[in-house]
This record gives structure tokens, C-alpha cells and sequence, in this order.
């Protein structure tokens, strides 16, 4: 196959490094990429948003699937436009996608699909939100509707802060707080079948210890060793099979990567959120622990064939990313930054660097984004895994960057129990 990986962040390097490892690839490009992708891939620019774009493209290039990294084209219905030209895509329709797009959509998909989520409330107005947040109490959770890059919750027990965030919002989704743990589990489907990643868990805020305001993430690890028995199957068969179930009694098929973002609370398993695409930085750990070749399924998921492909097989071990964030992020990140230092040309590897914000200013690398690099190791376990990932950082001269410090310390310490299912 000929593959085109669509986006430029560390999402889409890691795609293009599993899907590099696939000996049914013969030829891999990305577009736009950056400069991590092109040691693997060969870079074209072009307007990730715009179908009649990426179609010339895939057409120029011969491709014969692409896989559509970001949320952004999927709600522009790039993934239409490629399969109007009879190029398989890989990620649901503009409809489909509006699972992620919306909150309020996707509340109404759990609820007649009867998927376990948390009490909420849709609210157009600020005097709507105001009762909302009285009638949940803190602490508040308030949410955007539409997209917003993973930084449009504020989880906060600052009811002025709650209110604040919500008419900057609007209109918005408030929520009951869910405790408890919070699991990733990544489906590739093709609108029927549906087949299960490694579960991982991801890390929002921006500082240590969970303080500070939500980003796109800031590392993640795989997989969970506090996990309950059958938390997998569980996910599957009480929230993946039946909203992909009704997305199709609706008639609109979710085809490609429905991302369930969960709760294990004291009340049992909660949906948090949904998204229609791999998750950024969880993919970078899953991935790097594939061992079963990742172009094949995803092209079985696109035409609708995945009922005839083996579940996929993975590495033993754990897998962590911690993620290197420019100064400033998740506000305004400075950007510019000299990086230098060893793993940075994007090569695959036990220990590797995925590039997510970075550009070359002549021969120097620079960032040019709020997440810039990800730190990807594989271990034995966690302790081991998490080890390798900060010895990758503290080989970096990057002074403008930061990471956090603890990812995934408190589960390779043993310090999360297991939650009930």
C-alpha cells in the first residue's frame, strides 16, 4: 500500500513510525508533517481541512489509504470528500464526527444508546449555566460544546471561575464530577466490528500532582497495572458496541477510531467524553507497543473488512511518553526555541522522541507549537519505561521547554488501587 498520513502533530508521527514498521507499506507520506515524520515519511504541504485538497493529493501521490489524524478535518469532511473520490479514509464522516464536535450530540448518543455517563446539563445562556452549577455543586465541571483542541473543560471547585469559563463558552455542557480513575480506550471500527487498543491513561493538567489548567495532554502510559479484570471487555460491550450500534440506527456509521475517555468511579464505569480520532499522547505509547502490522487494520477498517483481520498483538512491557511543552502553554507558548540533542531525528526505538511542534530554522530545530516533543520508551514495566523516558529528557538542550515529573509515577509506585467495575 501506498499510505498517507493526514496531520502534524506527535499523533501523526507516531502513526506514521507504526505504520512505517508495516511491511505491506511500501511508500509513506505526510501531509504537512514536520520534521520528526520526514525520517520515516515523505513530507507534502497541504490544507489538512480542505477535501478537494487532500483528494489532488492523494490522487498526485497514488495513495491507497489515508489516515486522518486530527479532529479538525474529520468535522470539515475530508473523510467524505476521499471516499466520494473512491479513496479509502481511515476516520469517520463530517456526521459521524459530530460525536466529538458536540458534547450535547454525544450526551444524546449514550442516552438512547444506554451508555453509563455523567448527569448533565445543555445551557445556552449564563443565567442557564448558573443554575446548572448550583444544581451539581462543586466540584464543577464545565465543558465547550464544540472543539477545542482539548482545552475547553475547566474542573474546578471556584464556582466564579466555573461561571467565568462557561460565558467565555458558550453555549456549554456542565456535568455532574465523576472520582475515581480515568481510562483511554482507543476502537478502531468499521462501522460494525469493532476491535480494542491497549487501555491507557493520560495526564490533562498542566503541572505535577494534577494542579494547574487543563492542556492537551502531557504524557500517558500502557498498559494499566491497577486495572480490574475484564476492564476491557467491559468498555466494549457497555459503551463501544452500542454507540457504534446507534450511530448506525441513526444512519450515520461511525467508520474509523472512536476514542472512549472513562471514569471508574464509585458508582461504576462513566464516559467522560468521546472523540473521533486517536488521542494525542496516548497513541504515542499504544503504538509504540503494536507488534501486529497497523496499515492492515486500519485499511480493514476502511472498507469495511475488519470482521476478517486477527486482533492485534502486542509487545510485552509498558510503554510511557512524557510530553515537553513549550514556556507559556496552555496559554500563549513561547515559541522559537532552540532544541538540540540526541533521538531528535524521528527514528523509531525503544527510546524515541515523536515531534509535535517543532520546525527547522535552516539546520536548527525550533519550536513552533505549545506541545513541541514526546519522550516514547518501552520498559520491562513502568519503573523501567518511566526511567528511560526522563533520561531521553534529560539528554535535551531545550531551555525553553517543560514537562511534568510524574507521569505515571503513582501506578508504577502501586499507589491506585483497583476500582470496582
Amino acid at each position: 500500500m501506498n499510505v498517507l498520513v493526514l496531520g502534524n502533530g506527535g499523533r501523526e508521527h507516531a502513526l506514521a513510525l507504526a505504520l512505517s514498521r508495516d511491511p505491506s507499506v511500501v511508500a509513506l507520506y505526510c501531509a504537512p508533517g514536520n520534521p520528526g515524520t520526514a525520517a520515516v515519511a515523505t513530507n507534502h504541504a497541504v490544507d489538512a481541512t480542505s477535501g478537494p485538497a487532500v483528494v489532488a493529493l492523494a490522487r498526485e501521490l497514488g495513495a491507497d489509504l489515508v489516515v486522518i489524524g486530527p479532529e479538525a478535518p474529520l468535522v470539515a469532511g475530508v473523510a467524505d470528500a476521499l471516499r466520494a473520490a473512491g479513496i479509502p479514509a481511515f476516520g469517520p464522516s463530517a456526521e459521524a464526527a459530530v460525536i466529538e464536535g458536540s458534547k450535547q450530540f454525544a450526551k444524546d448518543v449514550m442516552a438512547a444508546a444506554g451508555v453509563p455517563t455523567a448527569a448533565s446539563r445543555y445551557c445556552t445562556t449564563l443565567e442557564e449555566a448558573a443554575a446548572a452549577l448550583d444544581e451539581f455543586g462543586a466540584i464543577y465541571v464545565v465543558k465547550q460544546d464544540g472543539l477545542a483542541a482539548g482545552k475547553g473543560v475547566i474542573v474546578t471547585d471556584d464556582r466564579d471561575a466555573a461561571l467565568a469559563h462557561a460565558a467565555d463558552a458558550l453555549p456549554v455542557v456542565i456535568e455532574e464530577y465523576l472520582d475515581g480513575p480515568e481510562v483511554s480506550l482507543f476502537a478502531i471500527t468499521d462501522g460494525v466490528t469493532a476491535v480494542p487498543l491497549l487501555p491507557a491513561q493520560d495526564f490533562k493538567r498542566v503541572g505535577d500532582g494534577d494542579t494547574g489548567p487543563n492542556t492537551g495532554g502531557m504524557g500517558a502510559y500502557t498498559p494499566l497495572p491497577w486495572a480490574p479484570e475484564g476492564l476491557t471487555e467491559a468498555i466494549m460491550t457497555r459503551v463501544v458496541e452500542p454507540t457504534i450500534a446507534e450511530m448506525a440506527r441513526r444512519g450515520t456509521p461511525f467508520s474509523g477510531l472512536l476514542y472512549a475517555g472513562l471514569a471508574l468511579t464509585s458508582r461504576g464505569l462513566r464516559v467522560v467524553e468521546f472523540n473521533a480520532r486517536f488521542g494525542d499522547p496516548e497513541t504515542q505509547a499504544v503504538l509504540s507497543l503494536l507488534e501486529s502490522p497497523l496499515g492492515e487494520v486500519l485499511y480493514a477498517a476502511a472498507t469495511g473488512t475488519l470482521d476478517a483481520i486477527e486482533p492485534p498483538r502486542w509487545r510485552e512491557g509498558s510503554a510511557v511518553i512524557v510530553v515537553l511543552a513549550a514556556d507559556g502553554y496552555p496559554g500563549t507558548p513561547h515559541t522559537g526555541g532552540t532544541i538540540a540533542g540526541p533521538l531528535l531525528d524521528g527514528a523509531d526505538g525503544p527510546v524515541h522522541l515523536t515531534h509535535a511542534g517543532t520546525r527547522l530554522d535552516g539546520d536548527t530545530l525550533v519550536s513552533s507549537g505549545g506541545r513541541v516533543l514526546g519522550a516514547v520508551a518501552r520498559g520491562a514495566d513502568l519503573n523501567e519505561a518511566r526511567a528511560a523516558a526522563y533520561a531521553a529528557i534529560d539528554d535535551l538542550d531545550a531551555p525553553t521547554l517543560f514537562h511534568r515529573t510524574d507521569i505515571a509515577a503513582r501506578a508504577a509506585a502501586g499507589q491506585i488501587p483497583t476500582p470496582s467495575l
